[in-house]
């Protein structure tokens, strides 16, 4: 008989798990077998050379690689970056020697521990009460006059009924906001803000099944809507101070934390990174442990990269496409990409006129990590995850 040869995704642990079941390997062997057939890339910034070095000569050793600067054994005074390439068994064995070594490798070693953990779980993440075992929608309620998306408006009996009909369409989450964060938007004040969504949350808490988001960055605005009837947390550029981690953490509501470089009215003024989704995982990572230190639990935290807020074109297509670099801080992941300017400019549209875009952005961040959706096209984007959660979870069926 010719043997035949075909592909399989060995990084899906539930694909590879399934097929060893299916050709009759035993339980202890798949156990065994598993961490050596997923495999992962990391990136290790600002080691010292000879950490650096310690840590090729092991990686090297266990089968994996290592990429350095080639100044590296020349300059001892400048930190070098590494690329690390191995699969999780190859990890195991090398993080096991780095935690005997200087210069920062028993650091890197835990920092590494931690990642695979995060990685490695193959269970739904929880959000507070809700159990995230598919793509989860949040419509967009926005009580502005001046929204980007030209879908704002400041009657409370508009706002509702909009409300009322996104859960009818399908939303998990229903997002109110009051305050308009598009590129140039000039904030308004704390008392102004409340006026806009305090009514709409009272009208719809007794009317929704769907949890209540709050969309602002005001702790006044925030602790006002929570008592209201809202029970989520949308904070609009994160936690910036110990006086909102506070109210976050005394509410203990979920919270979303997003990435924003500066602030609406100019933060499309020329934004650079060294590299975007790095400087995001760092920012979001610091926040999450202000979040912790203040008190808020970390299954009531999910994240948000900050689509739109400080970044351009090339920086908000290249967040979708590296979106599951996020999964290393082992939190869930929202995204907000409908109807901004770069599906704009990719598909030469106004705002009334992205829907094709904001879904194809949607399924493409579910596909690579995203846990939430925050859409303006509720029932449109709905009916697009239903196929894309079907093709991405037959695996695990």
């Amino acid at each position: 008989m010719t043997p035949e040869l075909y592909l399989r995704e060995a990084n899906c642990l539930a694909t590879a798990e399934a097929e060893m079941e299916r050709i009759g390997a035993c339980r202890e062997g798949i156990d065994i077998m598993l961490p050596k057939m997923r495999h992962f890339v990391f990136m290790a910034r600002k080691l010292d050379p000879r950490g650096a070095t310690i840590l090729k000569q092991e990686m090297l050793a266990v089968g994996g690689e290592a990429a350095i600067s080639y100044n590296a054994l020349c300059d001892l005074t400048k930190p070098t970056d590494c690329l690390l390439s191995g699969t999780e068994r190859q990890f195991g064995i090398a993080m096991g020697k780095l935690e005997l070594q200087p210069f920062g490798m028993k650091c890197l070693a835990g920092q590494l521990r931690s990642a695979l953990q995060n990685l490695r779980s193959a269970e739904p993440m929880q959000f507070g009460a809700m159990r995230l075992d598919r793509t989860m929608v949040m419509g967009i309620v926005n009580v502005t006059p001046d929204s980007f998306s030209d879908d704002g408006t400041q009657d409370a009996v508009e706002a509702v009924e909009k409300a009322l009909a996104m859960e009818k369409a399908g939303a998990d989450i229903i997002d109110i906001g009051g305050e308009s964060t598009r590129p140039g938007a000039s904030p308004v004040s704390a008392g102004e803000e409340m006026a806009r969504v305090i009514p709409v949350i009272k009208a719809l808490a007794g009317r929704l099944n769907a949890p209540i988001s709050i969309d602002s960055r005001k702790s006044e605005v925030v602790e006002a809507a929570l008592a209201a009837g809202a029970c989520i947390v949308n904070l609009v550029g994160g936690i910036r101070d110990g006086a909102m981690a506070k109210a976050v953490a005394g509410s203990r509501a979920p919270v979303i934390l997003m990435h924003m470089r500066g602030e609406p009215a100019t933060m499309q003024d020329d934004p650079r990174y060294d590299d975007v989704m790095d400087d995001i995982v760092s920012d979001l990572r610091d926040q999450v442990k202000m979040a912790v230190e203040a008190g808020v639990e970390p299954r009531n935290i999910a994240l948000d990269p900050g689509i739109g807020f400080g970044k351009t074109l090339g920086h908000n297509l290249e967040i979708l496409r590296r979106l599951g670099e996020m999964r290393i801080l082992g939190l869930p992941i929202m995204v907000g990409a409908s109807r901004k300017s770069f599906i704009g400019k990719v598909m030469d549209a106004e705002a009334g006129d992205r829907l094709e875009g904001s879904v194809a952005a949607a399924v493409r961040a579910s596909a690579n990590g995203a846990n939430i959706v925050r859409v303006h096209d509720v029932a449109e984007t709905v009916k697009a995850l239903r196929i894309a959660d079907a093709i991405m979870r037959a695996s695990k069926r």
